[in-house]
């Protein structure tokens, strides 16, 4: 997988490969389309992952619980507060930033399955024949 695209659970040393880690690289290839840029464009896997923490907040255990016992957790990693999204992806829209928020939780069990992503509200105004 490429690495701007690469959730930070993967970038931690999880060994999983389930949906939510397709959910996340949506969010970012959504974000790029937007933009016309990559939004976490990392040089190796550290600087990803502090590309990523950088705008979306380092995690901890309270907001995601676990986090800590990945394999590549590293106690002495900065901590940087989240920001506003939306400063990164102008032009989304509000429903937009709604969604790509949920896409790119940090957290991979609270990212958007692709079937509520459809659902989501910035999809609302799709033709009825693509409603699910």
């Amino acid at each position: 997988m490429t690495l701007w695209y690469r959730p930070p659970e993967i970038l931690l040393g999880c060994k999983t490969y389930a949906l939510p880690v397709d959910m996340w690289a949506v969010g970012t290839i959504l974000a790029e389309m937007v933009t016309k840029r990559p939004l976490f464009p990392g040089d190796s896997e550290v600087d990803e992952l502090f590309k990523i923490f950088r705008i979306l907040g380092t995690p901890s255990e309270e907001t995601w619980p676990g986090v800590t016992s990945l394999q590549d957790w590293n106690e002495s990693f900065p901590v940087w507060p989240s920001l506003q999204i939306s400063r990164f992806v102008p032009g989304l829209g509000d429903a937009g930033i709604d969604m790509l928020e949920q896409l790119m939780a940090l957290d991979p069990r609270r990212r958007l399955s692709a079937l509520e992503a459809l659902k989501h509200p910035y999809f609302a105004d799709l033709p009825t024949e693509m409603s699910l």
